[in-house]
Parts: C-alpha cells; structure tokens; sequence
C-alpha cells in the first residue's frame, strides 16, 4: 500500500541526505520525494511517498521524529487531501500526428509549452494516475524525454502539517 508522508523541516544543509539515509539504511524504497521551501524561509516542506503495509509506515514515522531537524511528520490521507504531480514530456512528433497529440493534450487539459519540427514538449499536472494516462497515450508516438516531480500533497481544509 502507498502511503504519502509530508514533513516540515529546518532548511539546513544535509537534512535531505540525512532522511534518504535513514530510508536506505532501513531499506525502504522512496517511491517520490519532493522539496521545497515553505512561506518560512527556515523551513522545507518534504513529501515522500513510501510503499508497504501499517508496519513499516510506523516504523519510518517513528525514525524520522528521532531526527533532529525533522519538526514534524504527518501521514496524509488521500481522501482528506490534494495530491498533484508535474511531468514534462518530450514527445516524437512528425507532421501527420501533430493533430492526434494537440487532442490528447487537450482531453487531459495539459499544455503544450515547446514545439520544434520533429517534437513537442507537453506539460501535465494532475494525480498521478493522470500522469501515468497521458505518458501511456503519448507512448504511441514516441516518448524522447520525461521529468517528473513527484507527487506534492497538502491537507484540504483548515488543518495544517507544520507549526
């Protein structure tokens, strides 16, 4: 089971080396994991998703309180939060298939954002089932290149990860 983990940290050098170790040495994998600064520049907000079962979710949870730049973790669920990814693709794109790949793009509502002659560069942001479609669509023609963020989550409502 995928679990999505957000953690509001000091934004210090090697907090993030210190929490991928902390993953490796315990060896679970890292499905994503995004970070960036929050509205307070002495803070990052991480989100991990991890995979495996209650045990192991309890068992990252209570390493990652022990880390002493980690101020807080929370478990986010799914149905009580908003889960987007980015993805950019750079897709093949010959003259008699531009059309079918501007009507993909515009059922997902993605962008269309670099257009050269033998290419196109499509940008998605959605769950990450979306993303997943629209990369298994456009496979067709020739996926050249892809960059994906990762998912980023946040708790709909009034409540808030981090003090």
């Amino acid at each position: 089971m995928k679990h999505t983990i957000a953690l509001i940290v000091e934004n210090k050098p090697g907090v993030l080396v210190r929490i991928a170790a902390l993953f490796s040495r315990r060896g679970f994998n890292i499905d994503s994991l995004t970070v960036g600064a929050t509205d307070k520049p002495d803070r990052a907000r991480m989100t991990i998703s991890v995979d495996g079962d209650e045990v192991v979710l309890e068992q990252v949870t209570k390493q990652l309180n022990k880390l002493i730049n980690v101020i807080r973790v929370s478990e986010l669920d799914p149905a009580e939060s908003v889960e987007r990814e980015l993805a950019i693709i750079k897709v093949a794109a010959k003259k008699e298939d531009r059309s079918e790949i501007m009507q993909i793009v515009s059922v997902f509502r993605a962008k269309i954002i670099d257009v050269s002659p033998r290419s196109m560069i499509v940008e998605v942001t959605g769950s990450e089932d979306k993303v997943e479609a629209m990369v298994r669509l456009l496979r067709q023609f020739g996926i050249k290149e892809m960059a994906r963020t990762g998912k980023v989550s946040m708790v709909r409502g009034s409540r808030i990860v981090g003090p």
